[in-house]
């Protein structure tokens, strides 16, 4: 029998973030939020969520979404929405972020789900729902079970992508996109990238956001952003983060943070188990 995954009947009434087991690539967590709002941000990742309870209303693509408990959002790396609750009561869900290089190997190209919310009975396997138990650790094979099971999805659930990655120079983007990874605070010369993929810097630009739904820079970014929320969970000062992951100032981040994120590194610490309110 498939594990049932926590329910929240009742309202919510405590704020907060817990972060789920995950692996490279692939991180989970469950969020509840009553007041708490997300402003207009963007992922370099697919965003897989799972609505517990409540009402979670989204803008995305121009229009107003509801997603239901038991409904499921998919939304397409580098797209832009927000979060909220629909009614008083909050909502809680699980969300998988999921590197779209880990989905490449299994799908023609970057599927794009046009339909962002649907019903999980619709399409997905009872036992499908195990990408959301993040209790579970992620060995190599439940990774690949994982990855197996999103591919699944967005392949039946999308339309044909383009182009295809047959047409595409995989291993010198692969290449740019590791040295990026590798240390982004770095921020390599473009220079640099063109001669390592052998690739001109419109070209690049190009193969690079159809191979990985988003563009060279704004991968960049997310790279340092995911190193200083590391840090931030670690219990680290916001300026002593943000210069670490190689942002100018403070203020510099907190921009970025609240674009990728929809909310600023002092209210995502604070709604970290067991952590105060910072400002940001």
């Amino acid at each position: 029998m498939t594990p049932a995954l926590p329910t929240h009947p009742h309202a919510i009434t405590t704020e907060g973030v817990v972060t789920g087991n995950g692996a490279p690539g692939i991180e989970r967590m469950e969020v509840r939020l009553q007041r708490t709002a997300f402003s207009p941000h963007r992922h370099d990742t697919y965003a897989i969520g799972l609505t517990l309870a409540g009402v979670q209303r989204f803008r995305f693509r121009g229009s107003t979404w509801n997603c239901l408990p038991g409904q499921c959002h998919i939304l397409h790396p580098d797209e832009l929405h927000d979060g909220r609750a629909a009614t008083d009561a909050g909502f809680a869900y699980r969300m998988v972020h999921i590197d779209p290089a880990l989905l490449t190997p299994l799908t023609s190209g970057l599927p794009f789900v046009a339909q962002p919310v649907v019903d999980l009975n619709r399409f997905a396997l009872p036992a499908d729902r195990h990408i959301w138990h993040q209790e579970d650790e992620l060995d190599s094979l439940a990774q690949l079970d994982l990855i197996e099971t999103v591919a699944r999805w967005l392949t039946q659930l999308g339309g044909e992508p383009s182009p295809q990655p047959s047409a595409l120079a995989a291993k010198a983007l692969q290449d740019v996109r590791d040295r990026i990874a590798q240390d982004p605070a770095a921020r390599p010369a473009m220079a640099e990238l063109e001669r390592l993929s052998g690739l001109d810097r419109w070209t690049l630009a190009r193969q690079f956001r159809a191979a990985f739904g988003t563009s060279p820079s704004r991968f960049r970014t997310c790279r340092q952003l995911a190193r200083a929320q590391q840090l931030l969970s670690q219990g680290m000062p916001i300026a002593q983060a943000a210069a670490d992951a190689g942002f100018a100032d403070q203020s510099h981040f907190s921009r970025h943070f609240k674009r990728a994120y929809g909310i600023t590194p002092g209210r995502w610490t604070s709604m970290l188990p067991g952590q105060a309110l910072h400002t940001g």
